[in-house]
């Protein structure tokens, strides 16, 4: 039986439980969270396959009998919570956060568990579309990606807190967070356009174990959503609708010459991060067929992930990412 647990309930979980309820290859889905009147209506609205799992207040909560997998649609320190007692229990996990997972690595080794990190827009579908583009190269001298747009309040926090931090970059096989950084000018697909966006450390680690050897490595961030009765009065700009996109543009050499690709994806925030992780931890118990590798300890979703099948899945259920002369990559 694959059984999958979901953890949050949330923007970003909302969507995961209904990709994942729509999942043939699953028999099983636990809803949790902390608010346990919207986890029962979650439940509810999803149907006789799935069914509310209480969410322990203590640090080691318990996982139901029979489960096969966690997906965690909440940020730290819920989903360290979470994700430390899926290692303990030796079952997969799959989360939308993608740093602090450091201490768990030798745990997760040890017991054989694989732990995807970054299961979101960006870091996550943001690498699997580098590792698509490094593909097509002999040598990748650069990846860049940026991201605008966020799924949530607690999304909104973490891109202020990523955009306040020092920024950094990875040049040629070190950190660089000695050069004065300007915000860019860069082109999202409609309606987002073009946006001004901010040098972050946030993702690049990222980048970096998704295409090994790469030696420029850079990640930015839009300014992020805005509402209020001031921007209510100047009208709503599509960004502080839902709206998100990406950018991921990698450069290097394909038989003696140099090139580059550029791939960009916009959709709603949240519906791309629920795909994205209810794709990964489908694919971890084996309900999809994703290109996801199974291997044990802490893994970016860059680095587990074979793009064809994944974004194949992806595009099935309706996220689709083109390169930016309009080219479904395939």
């Amino acid at each position: 039986m694959s059984a999958v647990l979901l953890v949050g309930t949330g923007q970003v979980g909302v969507r995961a439980a209904r990709q994942l309820v729509d999942t043939p290859g699953l028999d099983r889905i636990w809803i949790t969270s902390r608010d346990a009147s919207r986890a029962a209506d979650l439940v509810e609205a999803m149907g006789e396959r799935a069914a509310v799992h209480p969410s322990a207040r203590g640090p080691r909560p318990q996982l139901p009998d029979g489960v096969t997998g966690v997906a965690a649609a909440t940020g730290a320190p819920e989903a360290y919570r979470w994700v430390r007692a899926a290692v303990e229990a030796g079952v997969p996990v799959a989360v939308v956060v993608d740093d602090g997972f450091g201490e768990l690595e030798a745990t997760a080794t040890e017991r054989g568990v694989a732990v995807v990190t970054g299961c979101g827009l960006g870091p996550g579908l943001t690498e699997v579309l580098a590792r698509h583009a490094a593909d097509t190269f002999d040598v990748v001298d650069e990846v860049h990606v940026a991201r605008v747009g966020a799924a949530g309040p607690a999304c909104i926090e973490a891109v202020k807190d990523a955009r306040r931090e020092t920024p950094g970059e990875w040049r040629d096989g070190a950190w660089r967070t000695d050069r004065a950084f300007g915000p860019e000018l860069l082109w999202f697909p409609e309606p987002m356009d073009a946006r001004e966006c901010q040098l972050v450390r946030n993702g690049v680690a990222a980048c970096i174990a998704t295409v090994p050897g790469v030696r420029h490595a850079t990640s930015r961030l839009g300014a992020p959503p805005t509402v209020g009765r001031f921007r209510r009065g100047l009208g709503r700009d599509p960004k502080d609708q839902g709206w998100g996109a990406a950018r991921v543009e990698v450069s290097g050499w394909r038989d003696g010459r140099a090139g580059s690709v550029v791939y960009g994806v916009v959709d709603r925030t949240a519906v791309v991060a629920g795909v994205v992780l209810a794709v990964t931890a489908a694919g971890l118990v084996g309900g999809v067929d994703a290109g996801i590798a199974v291997r044990a300890g802490v893994r970016t979703l860059g680095e587990v992930t074979a793009p064809v099948p994944f974004l194949t899945e992806l595009g099935r259920r309706g996220v689709k990412a083109a390169v930016f002369e309009g080219v479904v990559p395939h």
